[in-house]
Order: structure tokens, then C-alpha cells, then sequence
């Protein structure tokens, strides 16, 4: 643990290079940080930091800036939560409250609108079908031997499939065999027998109709632009869009990420050598209680961490409550 002058000192950096991107020098650092102390005695003190790794000079002349060791101390032992101002408050329940469509629109909508929002580039991830269970099934018979089968997961998912079934089967076999679907796993396959074969048959085309769901989740990135802004390196910035790119990439880092039990991943902690100057603000989504996508804000490392953890926090939260509405419309 740091001393309480050191931490003031610490945050004092960030806090200013956060803000201006140029190095953070003594002067400033009494003038941020409130000091009862000379200008040599906090210049002794951001050496002190410089040589335990907080803190990193540029040049010797140089004021200080932040290492990923003082990123990461001030997210876990000084930085405050942060308030949303009413007004991004309100522009997060007014896209919520308005939000339509099949999930997939709402999902890259809500990427594109947490990018706007932030600046920053952003991830949502929806979670494999097969991971999740199912809320309800609906069977609409189209004609005497086709009907549509609907499927309601848990993550707000809707899977529709065409089905060919016994013309003679009547609108109460076709009930009972979804009611027969529902109460199995989709990814386990299988099926209660009942006491009437043709509920039985039905059930299983019901079941062979949609046994084919996405096997890997799907990320939607908004803002992948904003990255221009980042980096002043045209091959760092190329070398961030190719990661954004590849979703298989994008969402195993944010799992692993979640996985670990962090909400902040802050240059090598992202695992990913182009993202060493990035930082990585995640949260899980939760539909009734279980988890099923997260999102994430992809910025530099001195990114305002306070406001985007705060954010995503809110995104988070507003986006489970959506989908745990039920069917989009």
C-alpha cells in the first residue's frame, strides 16, 4: 500500500494526464493535489513512485506519466465511483425505452450508441444459443401440414424454423408437443417420451427443426473509428482495428476478462499484445439472474476510467432489463 501522500500524488498524475495527455510535472501535481509541501519534496516523492513502477518519464526534462502499475492501483485502491450526469442518465433510458427490433438490431444498435456515448470504441456479446436456456416455445400451424415454431431463450434470443407435420395431428397434440420441447434443454436433445406417439412425433421434429443453433457468440463493435483518435501510430491504430475485427478474439478477451473477476483490464492484462496500449472496461449482462453477454469500452489506457466503468455499468444494467422484458418488438 501506498502512503496516503503518495496515493494523493499518484492520483494526481493520472488524474492530470487523463485530462491533458502531456506529461504531469511537480508544479502541478502541488496544485492538484493540495499539498502542504515544496515542489522538491513531491519531486522526491514521483521519483520515489518512478522507481516502484507507478510512474514512467518520458524524457529527462519531463514531467511523469502513469505506468499500467499506476493505472491499475489508482482502479483498485483510489478511484471513486463515478455519478452519471441526468442528462447521459436520460439518454441511456430514452434509447432503452425505445429500443425495437430482432436482437441482433438491438445489440449493434446498443454498440453503436454506447460509442456515441463515450467515445470510445465498444463491444456487446450475446452468448451461443446453445448456452442458454429456453423461456417459452410457441407452435403456429400455417397450413394443414406446416406450422412455425418459435423459440424463446433466455437470452432474449428468438430461433424460427418451418416444420412438416401429420396433417391429422390436431391443435392440442401440437400444444402438448411443445410443451414437450420446453421442458427439455435445446442443446441436450432430449425428449420425455409422453403416452400419445403422435405428440411424441411432433416433438421431435419440433426438436430437429432448430437442433442447429450458432455455436460461437456474437460480437457487435460500434465506434471501431473512434480508434483513429487514440493512437497518432497509423500501424498501432491498424494493429487495434484487425483485433476489433476478429470476433472470435474480441470474445474471448472479454470473457476471460469477466472470468477473472475484473471490471478493468489495463494494457498487457488485455493478453493481447496490440491492445499493450489499451485499456478494457467490461460487465456482464444479466437476464433473470443469469448471465448472458457483456459488454465493453476499448480505450487508450488513459482512458476516464471512473466515467466508463460507470457507464458500462449502466449500459449493462439497462440492457438485461430490456431483453428480460421479453420479445422484441
Amino acid at each position: 500500500m501506498l502512503s496516503e501522500r503518495k496515493a494523493a500524488i499518484l492520483q494526481a498524475v493520472v488524474e492530470g494526464y487523463i485530462s491533458t495527455s502531456e506529461p504531469v510535472g511537480s508544479n502541478q501535481v502541488v496544485r492538484a493535489a493540495g499539498l502542504a509541501v515544496s515542489s522538491a519534496t513531491v519531486r522526491a516523492e514521483l521519483g520515489a513512485l518512478e522507481e516502484a513502477g507507478f510512474l514512467v518519464q518520458p524524457h529527462t526534462s519531463a514531467g511523469r506519466i502513469p505506468s499500467d502499475k499506476g493505472y491499475r492501483y489508482f482502479v483498485d485502491s483510489i478511484m471513486e465511483p463515478a455519478t452519471l450526469g441526468r442528462s447521459q442518465e436520460r439518454k441511456v433510458s430514452s434509447f432503452f425505452a425505445a429500443a425495437q427490433g430482432e436482437l441482433e438490431r438491438m445489440l449493434r444498435d446498443t454498440s453503436a450508441f454506447l460509442a456515441q456515448l463515450t467515445d470510445y470504441a465498444s463491444v456487446v456479446v450475446a452468448p451461443p444459443i446453445e448456452v442458454s436456456r429456453v423461456r417459452a416455445i410457441h407452435v403456429v400451424r400455417l397450413a394443414h401440414d406446416q406450422a412455425v415454431i418459435i423459440v424463446v431463450h433466455a437470452n432474449a434470443v428468438i430461433d424460427k424454423a418451418m416444420v412438416t407435420i401429420d396433417p391429422d395431428a390436431g391443435d392440442d397434440q401440437l400444444d402438448a408437443a411443445a410443451a414437450l420441447v420446453s421442458a427439455s434443454r435445446i442443446d441436450e436433445r432430449t425428449l420425455t417420451p409422453s403416452s400419445d406417439a403422435v405428440v411424441d412425433d411432433l416433438a421431435g421434429r419440433l426438436l430437429a427443426a432448430i437442433e442447429h443453433p450458432p455455436a460461437q457468440a456474437q460480437a457487435f463493435v460500434g465506434g471501431a473509428s473512434s480508434v483513429a483518435g487514440i493512437f497518432d501510430a497509423v500501424d498501432k491504430v491498424q494493429e487495434v482495428l484487425v483485433v476489433l475485427e476478429k470476433q472470435y478474439l474480441v470474445v474471448s478477451i472479454i470473457r476471460d476478462i469477466i472470468d477473472r473477476g475484473l471490471n478493468v483490464a489495463i494494457g498487457s492484462e488485455t493478453g493481447v499484445e496490440p491492445l499493450a496500449d489499451c485499456a478494457l472496461v467490461v460487465a456482464p449482462v444479466e437476464v433473470d439472474g443469469t448471465v448472458t453477454g457483456s459488454i465493453g469500452l476499448l480505450g487508450p489506457t488513459r482512458m476516464h476510467y471512473p466515467e466508463a466503468v460507470a457507464t458500462v455499468a449502466l449500459v449493462s444494467k439497462q440492457l438485461g432489463r430490456r431483453l428480460s422484458e421479453g420479445p422484441l418488438s
